[in-house]
C-alpha cells in the first residue's frame, strides 16, 4: 500500500511572461508518465505512492520547467506521509 499523498501546485516563471497552462500541462504529463496514481484538481494535482518516488517526480517536473526556459519555479507542496499506508480513497471515499 502507498505510504504518501502529495498535492502539488507548480507555478513556473515563464520565459516571456506567457500563459503558464502549456507548462502546467507538461508537468502533468510528467506525472502521468511516471506511472503513479494521480488526480488533477483545479488548483493542484494529488499523487499517491512512495515518498521518495513522489519527490523524484516533483524534481523531474521542476527540472523540466527550467529546460523549457523558465527562470524559476515555485512548487507548493502538501505531504501526508503515513508509513502504515494511505490512499486518496481512504480520505475521500465517503464523498463519492
Amino acid at each position: 500500500m502507498p505510504n504518501t499523498l502529495i498535492s502539488i501546485q507548480i507555478i513556473p516563471k515563464t520565459p516571456q511572461g506567457e500563459n503558464v497552462i502549456p507548462f502546467v500541462d507538461e508537468a502533468i504529463r510528467i506525472i502521468a508518465e511516471s506511472g503513479v496514481k494521480y488526480e488533477v484538481h483545479p488548483l493542484e494535482t494529488t499523487m499517491e505512492g512512495e515518498l521518495q518516488e513522489l519527490f523524484s517526480v516533483i524534481a523531474t517536473m521542476n527540472e523540466r520547467m527550467v529546460e523549457m526556459g523558465c527562470h524559476n519555479v515555485i512548487s507548493q507542496v502538501k505531504v501526508l506521509y503515513q508509513p502504515d499506508g494511505i490512499t486518496m480513497d481512504t480520505l475521500t471515499a465517503k464523498y463519492r
